[in-house]
């Protein structure tokens, strides 16, 4: 989606997520069912999204999933999130 192309990794989560109806805590259950791995919690999504945390390819893997999100997509979100934390 092109409006997407340019997006950092926490806001193209933001978008998806809303696009999907869901709530933090959702996602974060969601995550942990898919994953098996029930150490994520609504505040690590909260800090994905404000960007002050970037997923990494384990959690990318699982998100491109549950927002149904290429992983593509994901990977150059991630790459854009971290270079604009960079320029800061």
């Amino acid at each position: 989606m092109a409006a997407r192309d340019s997006m950092p990794i926490g806001r193209l989560i933001r978008f998806a997520r809303h696009e999907r109806g869901l709530t933090q805590y959702q996602l974060a259950a969601e995550l942990v069912t898919v994953s098996g791995n029930e150490s994520l919690g609504r505040g690590e999504v909260s800090r994905w999204e404000r960007g002050k945390r970037v997923p990494g390819p384990y959690w990318q893997r699982h998100l491109s999933r549950v927002l149904d999100v290429p992983p593509d997509e994901l990977r150059a979100a991630a790459r854009t999130a971290k270079q604009w934390r960079r320029r800061q």
